[in-house]
């Protein structure tokens, strides 16, 4: 296998297990060379972080390929039908097919120079490990019943705006020094960083839109160089938290209106947007997106994403793109 930092053109296709099948691999690119043309195979281990906080380590592979024996051009409906096979593969040795990551990105969704992009990132789970909801509400010692209502509405089981405003009041009265303890909490997500890097280093901006809260999210994206952001603000009056925020609430309505303005800000098309979410909140900017990325996600986000990435390493999101 090779390593090559500049990933030559091509259709992009990648696979990551805790447990690669190194013949397996010699197949697909077999078939591959077969039915066209191999431009670039390697393979990496990735760090990733379970939801427990635990480290862990999974294998991935990455094609860049060019196949001409294919009923689409580009040859990622074939792809798409051999990852079927090699992920019931995987899964016999890596505990079902919800603990494989497949991925295909046609050539003419990768980001490029000449194209340029933007990378629009949810916050909770997907940018960092936590529900800051859930932080705060630790103090009001409701943070079962917070986390219930927050899974419910990340299934798309619950209006978020009225599931919003119902956490928030158990917030009420609580010391605004709870903020500043949710921040040290907080944790980027395994290979944030590298991801935002990634886009940075080609002058791409990165963006951040959350249905959490300002006071959290702006130093955040002070430490990961974010280019914006956008969240809920909570309202502080006389150093306690009152139970609500100001003004509009940020659903998934706002967070494609973000999008869409960042595009007018930048001159940018939203086909030119990465967008990673991971629950049902996150769906209209998934879907407005050149590029909608399911990290780790709820069962609705999953099925209208573009890629699905099922580890918790968005070092992942970056290989899959092409970059």
């Amino acid at each position: 296998m090779t390593h090559s930092p500049d990933l030559p053109a091509g259709t992009v296709a990648m696979l990551a297990a805790e447990l690669l099948d190194a013949a397996l691999i010699r197949s697909l690119t077999k078939e591959f060379e077969r039915r066209g043309a191999v431009h670039s195979v390697e393979l990496r281990d990735v760090a990733v972080r379970r939801t427990d906080g635990t480290a862990s380590t999974v294998q991935a592979v990455r094609w860049s390929v060019t196949l001409d024996d294919a009923d689409d051009s580009f040859g990622s409906q074939l792809i798409e039908a051999l990852f079927e096979d090699a992920v019931g593969i995987l899964a016999e040795t890596n505990g079902g097919p919800e603990n494989v990551t497949s991925t295909v990105l046609p050539v003419q969704h990768r980001p490029t120079a000449a194209s340029g992009a933007a990378l629009l990132m949810d916050v909770d789970s997907t940018l960092i490990d936590q529900e800051v909801i859930e932080l705060l509400a630790r103090h009001a010692d409701r943070q079962a019943e917070v986390a219930e209502v927050t899974e419910r509405a990340m299934r798309g089981e619950l209006d978020f705006v009225q599931s919003l405003h119902a956490r928030v009041a158990t917030l009420e009265g609580l010391p605004s020094s709870v903020i500043d303890a949710a921040v040290e909490a907080v944790t980027p997500t395994q290979g944030a960083q590298a991801l935002i890097g990634a886009f940075a280093a080609k002058a791409w901006p990165a963006y951040a839109v959350s249905g959490g809260f300002l006071q959290v999210l702006e130093p955040l994206a002070g430490r990961l160089g974010l280019a914006g952001f956008h969240a809920n603000d909570l309202t502080i009056s006389a150093g306690s938290l009152t139970g609500t925020v100001q003004g509009e609430v940020v659903d998934r309505a706002a967070k494609k209106e973000y999008l869409l303005a960042r595009c007018v800000e930048d001159g940018l098309a939203p086909e030119q947007v990465v967008a990673i979410g991971d629950g049902a909140n996150d769906l209209d900017m998934v879907t407005a997106a050149g590029v909608g990325v399911a990290f780790c996600p709820k069962p609705a986000l999953a099925e209208q994403a573009d890629l699905v990435i099922r580890h918790r390493s968005l070092e992942l999101v970056a290989l899959a793109l092409g970059l």
